[in-house]
């Protein structure tokens, strides 16, 4: 190569102007081998994906209340798992309404709990603090993670359940690309500087791009559907998943941590992979739930 054609390529292709920061090798080998599993439990059928949420919200569950309690806040950390499996389970059988009424007992346990949990004689301590955590963690981990798992059970025009849950992580890993490449290539103006300063605006326009146009291709060429509702379905996942990102960072920023734990190489814990997912699943079974009705 001549260096006038190397001066060339070096004006066409300019240095990121941000890091990654995090370990990108790893980070690709830990997505590759979720996206395997991701891949299998689709291919085998609704349990198996049933299954592999289940384990991924155990663990995000098991994650975010250990930081709690490391952070002084009394967390039922055996009860909250416990009652987000019943959660999602119970979406099973019974759909949305098995989820709701699972749900409402767990916030009754917690709310009974914590009023005992120093015993009968002893008053209660920071009690409205814990039990409103303890609510917020029971809505954003596996109240919204049953919806991810209820994708599998959709299957209308034709289209059979497994084709939904594809769609969704085609338009999730596409938000994460769209979202890195633009972030770190053009990453200018912080979104929310106070709460996420890697965030940008300029990485968000490529997340949406990314989600649009895999979401409307998804929609047209799997589902048989309007692509425009797949452009909806994008636009709707990834302004979800952005603000999902956006309160995990101020959870973590208010406790003190950088990630949730170090499960997962390049990624943190299984919280800090998901985060994103968690409000995007609700929105996804809504609209799909739609297309499939």
């Amino acid at each position: 190569m001549s260096e006038a054609t190397a001066g060339i390529g070096a004006r066409r292709f300019p240095k990121p102007k941000n890091s990654a920061g995090r370990d990108l090798k790893a980070a690709i080998g830990v997505g590759a081998l979720l996206g395997a599993l991701v891949l299998i439990a689709v291919l085998v059928g609704p349990f198996a994906w049933y299954l592999l949420v289940a384990v991924a919200l155990a663990l995000a569950t098991w994650e975010v209340c250990t930081r709690l309690r490391e952070g002084s806040f009394v967390i039922p950390r055996t009860l909250m798992i416990i009652m987000g499996q019943a959660m999602l389970w119970s979406s099973w059988p019974f759909g949305t309404t098995g989820l709701v009424a699972a749900y409402v007992t767990g916030v009754l346990a917690l709310m009974v709990g914590r009023l005992f949990h120093h015993g009968r004689n002893s008053p209660p301590q920071n009690y409205m603090r814990d039990t409103a955590v303890g609510i917020f963690v029971l809505t954003w981990i596996p109240m919204f993670g049953s919806f991810a798992a209820m994708l599998s059970l959709i299957e209308g025009n034709g289209v059979a359940g497994g084709f939904y849950i594809i769609t969704f992580m085609l338009c999730v890993v596409a938000s994460d690309i769209g979202g890195y490449v633009a972030g770190v290539s053009f990453g200018k103006h912080p979104m929310a500087p106070a709460v996420s300063p890697k965030k940008s605006w300029e990485g968000f326009a490529g997340s949406v791009v990314f989600g649009m146009v895999t979401g409307s291709l998804a929609v047209h060429f799997l589902l048989h559907h309007y692509w425009w509702l797949g452009a909806l379905l994008g636009l709707g996942l990834v302004v979800c998943a952005t603000l999902g990102d956006l309160v995990e960072s101020q959870f973590k920023r208010e406790l003190r941590i950088k990630d949730m734990s170090n499960l997962l190489p390049g990624h943190g814990g299984m919280m800090d992979r998901i985060d994103g997912m968690l409000p995007a699943a609700m929105v996804t079974w809504l609209i799909l739930s739609f297309i499939g009705g």
